[in-house]
């Protein structure tokens, strides 16, 4: 919010952009003596002051709680949110260590001119109270995974250079100490509080929220943490996963259909030009070598039809296909080859059926299943 209505150059020119390295609530500053990033209590207390006196300034400070509150919901797709008093009142009550960050801050000149500290502090604590479900939550980071547009609403809350600064500051700042070795495991924006919910964005995907309150020593939901190893193992939303090879892990991105004809179109054009290289990648990526297109041919067609011996060699010696598929019209690999001249693949595949009678049958059926199937 500070970002849309400051912008980065003014907000920055208060709050880093660091990892701390050190306690969410320690009595520390970097060495601009300004707060290492927003999402440590004392970059957030100062973002809290900033929104307060240089936003709006006009506004008394139940209005500008109104102001935040509309613009929260904005971002739920104009869901209601909540307000806990008794969560106010308690963290009013037993801010000693929030009040030493602020007062330490104020030591050091760390907020705007004509900052009222009393108000900045209790406009935190509101901002601290609000309540929302994991329902609501998650329509705030699929805003956020849309690159500032509600997908409930289809408005634009947010810029997207906002919506890139704040996923870069969740990704490197925002689990705590925590964070170094999420962004190594999970390597995804997310934001954790002691409530025990987890703000986690995949963008251009979607958001999610978990809750679920029991904590680890550093301050993070022990079972969403556990939830983003397991979601990793199996989908590839991994910043650095590789989409192309990666392939024992699922691509939701991609539609099955779009998928499966795009494997088949690399794979069979691999074998039509000659590309060995582009056929052993497609064999270590754990690709099916026995698809084939609507006609039923497959890359042991294209390739025998092509007069490529080596890549017939490798189709059928590293790669286990069957050396007798038959397509649409009932023509073989070998049919291929001796209707185009291809001595030398004629005289491979005739001695390699010599020696491997036994898959004939199998190649015929796993070709037409395929066939069905694409």
């Amino acid at each position: 919010m500070a970002l849309e209505t400051l912008g980065p150059d003014v907000v920055h020119k208060y709050v880093g952009t660091e990892p701390s390295g050190r306690n969410f609530n320690e009595l520390v500053l970097d060495y601009n003596m300004k707060p290492h990033n927003p999402m440590i209590n004392a970059g957030a207390i100062l973002v809290c002051s900033l929104l307060k006196t240089l936003d709006r300034p006009e506004m008394t400070l139940a209005e500008k709680f109104d102001y935040v509150m509309s613009f929260f919901s904005r971002l739920a797709g104009n869901e209601s949110l909540g307000f806990n008093n008794a969560v106010f009142l308690s963290e009013r009550e037993a801010a000693d260590r929030n009040y030493a960050l602020g007062f330490y801050m104020r030591e050091h000149k760390c907020y705007p001119e004509k900052t009222n500290f009393r108000e900045c502090m209790d406009f935190y604590f509101q901002c601290c109270s609000m309540e929302a479900n994991c329902d609501i939550m998650s329509i705030m980071a699929a805003t956020l995974a849309n690159g500032g547009i509600c997908p409930i609403t289809d408005e634009k809350v947010l810029r997207p250079d906002s919506v890139r600064n704040v996923l870069s500051l969740m990704h490197s700042c925002g689990m705590y100490d925590y964070s170094g070795q999420f962004a190594f495991k999970v390597g995804l924006p997310a934001k954790s509080g002691v409530s025990g919910a987890m703000l986690i964005v995949v963008p251009n995907v979607m958001g999610i929220c978990t809750w679920s309150p029991p904590l680890d020593p550093l301050g993070n939901s022990c079972r969403g943490l556990q939830f983003c190893d397991d979601m990793i193992k199996r989908f590839n939303f991994h910043k650095y996963d590789n989409i192309r090879y990666a392939s024992h892990k699922k691509d939701p991105r991609r539609y099955k259909f779009e998928s499966a004809g795009l494997n088949i179109v690399n794979l069979l054009f691999s074998a039509a030009s000659g590309d060995l290289s582009a056929l052993r990648r497609h064999h270590l990526s754990g690709m099916d070598m026995t698809l084939s297109d609507y006609d039923g041919r497959t890359a042991l067609h294209l390739a025998a039809a092509e007069g490529h011996l080596s890549c017939v060699d490798f189709l059928l010696a590293q790669c286990g296909v069957p050396h007798d598929p038959r397509d649409r019209w009932g023509s073989r690999p070998l049919n291929e080859a001796e209707t185009f001249g291809h001595t030398a693949v004629v005289q491979y595949l005739k001695e390699w059926e010599q020696t491997h009678p036994t898959d004939k049958t199998v190649g015929a059926a796993a070709g037409a299943s395929m066939s069905m199937t694409y």
